[in-house]
C-alpha cells in the first residue's frame, strides 16, 4: 500500500492533528455549539463529521450527543447523535483493528494474565452493557472490539441498539431539560 516511510509520516501527522483537536475541542467545548448552530442547514453533517472527529480523541461525544438534542430538536437530534455515534463507534472499531494488527495482538494474547484471551468481548451482553457506562464505555468497548476482532455484523447491530438508546435518553432528556430551565 504505502511505503513505510511514507505511512510513519502520515501516522505522525495524524497523531499531531488529532493533539491539536483534542486541546482545542477540550478547552473550546462552547465554540463547537457555536459552529454547528452558524453551520446552518450544513449542521447536522457538522455535528456527524465532529463525533468522527472526537472519536479519534479522548473527548467523550455525550455533551455533543446533548447540544444535538437542545439544537436541533428531541427527533431530529434523536437522529443526528444516532448516527454520529454510530460514526464514532466505527471510527474507534477501526482503530482497535490497527491496534491490534500493530501489536500483533492475536499472539500476545495467549499470554495475558488472570484469563483476559477468553474474555467474552464477544458475548452481546457485554457489547450492549459496557457501552451503557457513562463517558468512556462506548470508547473503551468500540476499541476492545476491534482489538478482539468481534465479528463486524455482530459489533454493529449491538451497537446500532445501545446507541440509539443513549441518544435517546440524551438528547430527549437534553432537549426537554433546557426548555425546562427556561421555563
Amino acid at each position: 500500500m504505502f511505503p513505510k516511510k511514507n505511512n510513519k509520516l502520515w501516522t505522525v501527522l495524524g497523531l499531531v492533528f488529532f493533539v491539536v483537536l483534542f486541546y482545542f475541542g477540550a478547552k473550546n467545548f462552547r465554540d463547537v455549539e457555536n459552529i454547528i448552530r452558524h453551520a446552518g442547514l450544513w449542521g447536522p453533517l457538522v455535528t456527524i463529521f465532529l463525533y468522527g472527529a472526537f472519536a479519534a480523541t479522548p473527548i467523550t461525544t455525550d455533551p455533543l450527543t446533548i447540544v444535538s438534542g437542545v439544537l436541533f430538536g428531541p427527533i431530529l437530534g434523536i437522529i443526528i447523535s444516532w448516527v454520529g455515534n454510530n460514526v464514532a463507534a466505527l471510527v474507534e472499531y477501526y482503530f482497535g483493528r490497527h491496534i491490534s494488527v500493530i501489536s500483533n495482538f492475536k499472539k500476545a494474547k495467549e499470554k495475558l494474565p488472570f484469563g483476559l484471551s477468553r474474555f467474552p468481548v464477544d458475548s452481546p451482553w457485554f457489547l450492549i452493557f459496557g457501552r451503557l457506562i457513562p463517558g468512556y464505555g462506548g470508547k473503551l468497548i468500540s476499541v476492545m472490539a476491534g482489538v478482539y476482532h468481534v465479528p463486524f455484523s455482530h459489533y454493529l447491530w449491538t451497537t446500532a441498539v445501545t446507541n440509539f438508546c443513549g441518544s435517546l435518553i440524551l438528547s430527549f432528556g437534553g432537549y426537554h431539560f433546557i426548555h425546562f430551565l427556561k421555563f
